[in-house]
């Protein structure tokens, strides 16, 4: 007998070898391409046990825009055991191809995954989209331009991104941590190469292209998703006020936006306790309530 998983992993066994898996770990379906701009434009889906069809979280790897994989992602189980489907993708690094271009494969992803939910074994209005460093950066840009759209995801993940470009030498001066990179206004930060001049020399545009300065812009009363930030407070990388910047947007918003903010006191730009039971546990419990409906104690 063929059953329903069986169907979904031969939709894509043509098209790669296996995703890597821990133990338990579902895969669906691996490296199906949602577009056809890029090679890279692929994405692997990880089904939860039992019957669908699942909410989802469209999860974005980081790597300061420039590098990375959706390999090096961990698939968390704390969210596959609450009955969420996990999707990992890839985009355009800005050594292929500037801003917006990363925006739009995110875009892309979600669109594919809601237009083709009845044969992916997902909920279309379901979906949560999230991402660390980099790709928290790109998970909340779309995120917006999906609620700009009429089309708002179900929740939106924040984990240690960049969320104001042209503020993010300030708030690191502030800290008095010693930034471990390049500043973000030098010509040859991660942030200047994605937007494709140097931040130090155009700020209030650079301030303008990202999620803060496009919230600002925003009228009182948008209706905004649910929103997690997790932040460290030692980070070296992107300081922990870019994450207060987005919460203070988000709420001016949409004053009834549910946010769950967190800074962890000993934590730097990822460090261990960002896949600790305690942070993947809160995630699994915050997607749960606001892609199931569950309450948790």
């Amino acid at each position: 007998m063929i059953t329903r998983r069986l169907a979904l992993a031969c939709i894509a066994g043509s098209l790669a070898a296996p995703a890597l898996a821990s133990p338990g770990r579902q895969p669906g379906m691996v490296e199906m391409s949602y577009s056809d701009r890029s090679p890279r434009n692929r994405l692997d889906i990880y089904l939860p046990d039992g019957p669908g069809p699942f909410p989802a979280l469209l999860d974005i790897h980081g790597g300061g825009f420039r590098t990375g994989d959706k390999r090096e992602l961990k698939v968390p189980q704390q969210v596959l055991d609450k009955g969420i489907a996990v999707i990992r993708m890839n985009y355009r690094l800005s050594g292929q191809a500037r801003w917006p271009a990363q925006q739009e494969d995110v875009l892309s992803a979600a669109n594919f995954l809601q237009s083709r939910a009845r044969e992916l074994d997902l909920l279309p209005g379901r979906l949560a989209l999230g991402g660390r460093s980099a790709g928290a950066f790109l998970a909340v840009s779309a995120a917006i331009s999906m609620v700009q759209a009429g089309r708002m995801p179900a929740a939106v993940v924040n984990f240690y991104g960049p969320m104001d470009f042209g503020r993010m030498d300030a708030d690191m001066a502030r800290t008095g941590i010693r930034f471990q990179r390049p500043p973000a206004d030098s010509p040859q930060s991660v942030e200047s190469l994605l937007v494709g001049y140097a931040i130090g020399e155009r700020r209030q545009e650079a301030s303008a292209m990202g999620p803060v300065g496009r919230l600002n812009a925003m009228a009182d009363g948008v209706r905004l998703p649910p929103l997690m930030i997790r932040h460290g407070q030692r980070d070296s990388i992107v300081s922990a006020e870019q994450g207060a910047h987005l919460r203070a947007a988000w709420h001016r918003v949409d004053p009834q936006a549910r946010i769950d903010f967190a800074l962890l006191p000993d934590e730097g730009h990822g460090t261990a306790a960002f896949g600790s039971d305690m942070v993947l546990g809160d995630l699994a419990d915050f997607l749960a309530r606001h892609l199931k409906g569950e309450t948790t104690g």
